[in-house]
């Protein structure tokens, strides 16, 4: 069993949150809309062809919690915009799943063995 430091595992963990927030379909189709910019959820709502208020809101919520979307108030208004920094980030992290990418283990050869 390989032991991993905490920090890595965490630092996983949270790569996978991000990762399968972005597993559903509307989901990526949100984040497509905020490529654009900023938008209000009845923007989002409109791009989306009309979808209920109580499923963008879900959406938007796993989206938030994950760190791939930011908010702030405008007036009465929720504005939603991408959080570019994790999302560049993220994109970061595909290449460092490509097999040989990183080298986990220095050990060499197996004693014994010519």
């Amino acid at each position: 069993m390989v032991k991993y430091a905490k920090g890595v595992l965490s630092d996983a963990r949270l790569i996978a949150k991000r990762f399968k927030a972005l597993g559903d379909p509307t989901r990526v189709a949100i984040m497509r809309v905020l490529a654009a910019g900023e938008h209000c959820p009845c923007r989002i709502q409109e791009a989306l062809g009309g979808m209920p208020a109580n499923l963008l809101s879900h959406h938007l919520k796993v989206l938030r919690s994950a760190g791939l979307i930011r908010s702030r108030r405008e007036g009465r208004w929720i504005v939603y915009r991408i959080a570019e920094d994790v999302v560049a980030a993220l994109a970061g992290e595909i290449p460092r799943l490509e097999p040989g990418a990183e080298k986990v283990c220095n050990c060499g050869p197996p004693r014994g063995r010519r």
